[in-house]
């Protein structure tokens, strides 16, 4: 369809945004014959699941010191007097990384839709636990979790009691969801998860330590079921795509390159594409919406699906990006034979274990460590994202945690930091929202860890576009395009 035409067609959808679930919308719709015009009001993809090169970061700090762009404020870079950095497309620093299980719903979809063979996932490896100092004479270090039986009996980290009690959860969380299993827990559903490991397996502090860190929950008090499925999630994903790694992430910036890979699916399908050209104006008085857009444009279109990019009610979170001189080598390796080398590594500092202004940090801070594999830093080089509750003072206690763990890791030579981008990110709303022709997809979770939920909204969109005749066992449902070739969604 040639663009000129765009005003001449009634679109039967306007998906307004390249975040992941609109992304993802367009994946699903690729094979529909539908006419879709996709539109962005940025120039980049990905919304706010981006991903920036370090020229890409400065003009967005830039954009939101002078206009409000919803779920995103405070922004700073601070670019220590040292030297190091590489050209500025050498990164692609994601503003929202997240990682993904290998039994999430989003990788069987990617598989059956064959929009995976364009995205090259990558290996999460250990989690680990920062200690701090407890005297004078001790130094920080880094404790790798136990997630596995074989694990739980090599380590040397817990005591022997400790491991009967740990081996005694990971049985139970095996088969949590069983008729046996849901007494033991039910009555603490929506209680800490804390409190049920308390109570229920007698933990001391350090192993409900590593049970909550694989939770990655932002507060530390995630509830019992949802506590639970996560923990069971990353079990029974653990080997399912190789030994020694339970979770993925795409290279190239997390989940922003699923969303490129996505749309140019929806662009092989037909779809038409615009970024830089958002709305303007909309007039939805008769049975079509029609929509001046600000690249001047005026289209129709039968149905407008946009993320909603309101604020919810949850708490915001503070986020520190850093590049730093070092591999940090000993982050990365692999524990299991036979298994691939990780590119991401996960380290936790739980509440108490550092201070600023003469207080404790009170939430856990979690931090990403991506190694020069991710293709989101220069050779020699890493990514650390770091995340926390949005608090007075959190951007000390990130600037804190970041130099707290460059020097459990490396005592002898402390690695240099060589970028910092400092944000909050709001949490959007968590309904879909239907008004007429206008359909809002909720704003993006921050939680850490890539949640299933997030795809029934894409679903119901779908659904919406291509009506009640199509099965829904054909979403997200693709043969192969003939022949099979790389440069399909390219």
């Amino acid at each position: 369809m040639a663009m000129g035409s765009i005003g001449d067609t009634l679109w039967d959808v306007v998906i307004c945004g390249t975040g992941l679930q609109q992304s993802l919308l367009a994946l699903s719709l690729s094979r529909s014959g539908k006419n879709i015009l996709h539109i962005d009001p940025n120039d980049y993809y990905g919304g706010a699941e981006a991903a920036f090169s370090l020229q890409e970061a400065e003009s967005w700090v830039d954009r939101l010191a002078t206009e409000d762009k919803g779920l995103f404020r405070s922004a700073s870079i601070t670019k220590p007097d040292v030297v190091g950095l590489s050209f500025p497309r050498a990164y692609s620093l994601a503003l929202a990384p997240q990682l993904i299980h290998a039994r999430s719903e989003l990788l069987s979809q990617l598989v059956s839709s064959r929009a995976y063979r364009q995205v090259e996932f990558l290996a999460v490896g250990s989690f680990y636990i920062f200690k701090a100092p407890i005297g004078p004479e001790q130094q920080p270090s880094l404790v790798r979790i136990p997630s596995t039986r074989e694990d739980v009996f090599s380590t040397t980290a817990i005591s022997a009691k400790a491991k009967r009690g740990l081996m005694k959860f990971l049985r139970f969380v095996l088969d949590y969801d069983s008729p046996e299993q849901r007494d033991a827990w039910k009555p603490f559903a929506d209680k800490p998860l804390m409190d049920f490991l308390q109570e229920h397996f007698k933990m001391d502090t350090e192993l409900k330590t590593y049970i909550i860190t694989l939770t990655l929950s932002l507060d530390g008090r995630i509830n019992t079921k949802d506590g639970l499925f996560i923990v069971h999630r990353h079990l029974t994903s653990m080997g399912h795509f190789g030994p020694g790694f339970a979770a993925l992430y795409p290279k190239w910036g997390g989940t922003s390159e699923i969303a490129q890979v996505a749309c140019r699916a929806g662009a092989v399908g037909g779809a038409i594409y615009m970024l830089g050209a958002g709305i303007k104006s909309m007039d939805t008085a008769t049975d079509e919406i029609e929509l001046e857009l600000t690249s001047g444009d005026k289209v129709k279109t039968k149905l407008l699906v946009r993320g909603d990019e309101s604020v919810g009610d949850e708490p915001s979170i503070s986020r520190l990006v850093a590049v730093v001189d070092s591999p940090l080598k000993t982050l990365f390796e692999s524990t299991v034979d036979g298994a691939p080398t990780p590119c991401v590594a996960v380290v936790a500092l739980p509440p108490g274990s550092l201070t600023t202004s003469g207080e404790a940090n009170t939430d856990p801070v979690y931090v990403f460590a991506h190694s020069s594999g991710t293709g989101e830093c220069a050779n020699g080089q890493s990514v650390l994202y770091l995340s926390t509750m949005a608090t007075s003072n959190s951007k000390d206690i990130l600037s804190r945690s970041l130099e707290s763990l460059l020097f459990a890791v490396d005592r002898d030579r402390v690695p240099q930091c060589l970028y910092q981008l400092h944000y909050e990110q709001a949490a959007g709303v968590k309904q879909s929202r239907l008004d007429g022709l206008i359909l809002d997809l909720p704003g993006p979770s921050l939680s850490l860890l890539l949640d299933d939920a997030s795809l029934n909204h894409v679903r119901e969109a779908w659904k919406k576009v291509v009506g009640d005749a199509v099965d829904d066992a054909e979403y997200m449902v693709f043969t192969d395009r003939e022949p099979v070739d790389d440069d399909d969604y390219e």
